[in-house]
């Protein structure tokens, strides 16, 4: 009986060992898939009968060698860390993307910045204080076009904000289209892989898949991920739980769909059913973060300078007097005639003869002096005034801007490093798997050694008595 338990036990192992060579194969044939893990054979020593039988008695060895089982290489910790890490980086990437679109959009420090052109206002006023006749028509004419030049400058970078803002929007509605897709189909294969866990059939491949998605997930809105019966797995964004088993919820963008509503009610993402406010991560909450604060700070910082500039020109304008004696009219105003925006501002005046160049003298007999035109120049230079706070504002971008890549910088090396040890744990080695190879080969032959022994031995046995029985 123990010699017909040993073909038993040795076509096991055989078994086992062409198993073995089969999921070597798949590894290496998968070795560059992206989100592939490599997988093992987990193989377990089958125990000898345990309940004894009238003529049915254990020889006290086992039967052979379990190899059924597939499992796959996984670390949950740091799955779970790089999904954080990931999430993190993603964030940073989009904050400091916002920060330098924001940087070209004033085009500083540059011959086409705003400080350049500020620069170029006041040198003219200067211009014109030297030499304020009305012979000098030209350097009058040449500081209208300036201011022309600075107005329209103030429009351009505000017409970039709002655009950058808008494009924003449309990235973070797109994402909400894609995650709403992405948790669908994790939902999905929750199922998938619950039926195939239940009926016994190899889910290793659309489990790497789900786990793929998670990280994505993770990516876009910063998804967690935990583990529930059968092998599903549940993902939530900010403890709200966004896919659970079989089912999924949707999301959706809320808030304002233009930059000025966006100030007042945010861009957020909302659970449907529910409306509940998602806690975000990852690329969202970057996007997200430009669109409430990032980007709107920055516009209401230009409609500031804007209305500064208007009101600062146009009160030392109204103190000088023209060519003709006649006090200085608006220099700057709102194209729609409200209020001085950086998207309204222009300039009014269009006469050089009316530049409010010279100042009123003791005698109150006008003459064409440059004192005004001295005193717009010199407004250049006030503390607190437009020039010292459009150069902090820019100061602060800069260092704003700075942080934000330097913080990027260093968390792309920390989601590299946990990268780098989730793949050392996942990832196919082609050593290893060809050491495996190697093995599962010479155990191949052994096995078949072992039937051919059998064999032998039988065949001894049977022809033995065959002759005894002669």
């Amino acid at each position: 009986m123990s010699t017909f338990g040993g073909l038993t036990r040795a076509s096991t192992a055989l078994w086992a060992a062409q198993r073995g060579l089969d999921v070597t194969g798949q590894n290496i044939s998968n070795v560059n898939t992206d989100g592939y893990s490599r997988q093992r054979v987990e193989q377990q020593s089958i125990n000898g009968a345990t309940v004894p039988a009238i003529h049915s008695v254990s020889d006290g060895i086992g039967s052979g060698v379990d190899s059924d089982t597939v499992i796959r290489i996984r670390d949950a910790f740091l799955e779970a860390r790089g999904r954080l890490e990931t999430a993190t980086t993603a964030r940073l990437t989009a904050e400091s993307a916002a920060y330098t679109q924001i940087e070209q959009a004033f085009r500083e420090p540059g011959d086409t910045g705003i400080q350049k052109m500020l620069a170029e206002v006041w040198s003219g006023f200067s211009d014109i204080a030297n030499n304020p006749t009305e012979k000098n028509l030209a350097a009058r004419s040449q500081v209208i076009e300036r201011l022309k030049t600075l107005t329209a400058g103030i429009r351009t970078t505000a017409t970039s904000l709002d655009k950058q803002w808008d494009d924003t929007h449309a990235a973070l509605g797109a994402i909400v289209s894609d995650v709403n897709a992405t948790a669908a189909s994790i939902a999905d294969l929750n199922q998938k892989i619950k039926l195939g866990n239940l009926s016994g059939t190899p889910v290793n491949e659309l489990s790497d898949r789900r786990d793929s998605l998670v990280l994505k997930l993770s990516e876009q809105i910063g998804a967690t991920a935990s583990a529930g019966d059968d092998g599903v797995l549940n993902v939530s964004v900010g403890g709200t739980s966004l896919v659970t088993g079989n089912t999924a919820i949707a999301v959706q963008l809320a808030g304002g769909t233009s930059p000025g509503a966006g100030a007042a009610d945010p861009p957020r993402l909302v659970t449907v059913p529910g409306g509940s406010t998602l806690s975000l991560g990852g690329t969202a909450e970057g996007q997200a973060a430009a669109l409430s604060s990032i980007i709107p700070s920055y516009r209401a910082s230009l409609d500031t300078l804007a209305a500064s500039l208007a009101s600062t020109l146009n009160g030392q304008h109204a103190a000088g007097l023209d060519l003709s004696g006649a006090p200085g009219g608006p220099l700057i105003g709102a194209s729609s005639g409200t209020a001085v925006t950086a998207a309204t501002i222009t300039v009014t005046l269009t006469d050089p003869r009316k530049l409010a160049a010279a100042g009123t003298v003791p005698s109150g007999v006008f003459t064409a002096n440059g004192n005004n035109a001295d005193a717009m120049y010199k407004l250049s230079l006030v503390p607190g005034g437009i020039d010292s706070t459009y150069r902090e504002m820019i100061v602060g971008l800069g260092v704003q801007s700075g942080v934000a890549e330097r913080d990027l910088a260093v968390q792309t090396v920390v989601r590299n490093q946990v990268d780098a040890a989730r793949e050392s744990v996942a990832g196919v080695n082609l050593d290893e798997e060809m050491t495996n190879m190697m093995a599962y080969q010479h155990a191949y032959s052994a096995a078949a050694r072992l039937v051919t022994a059998i064999d032998e031995a039988l065949n001894t046995l049977i022809n033995g008595m065959g002759v005894v029985g002669r």
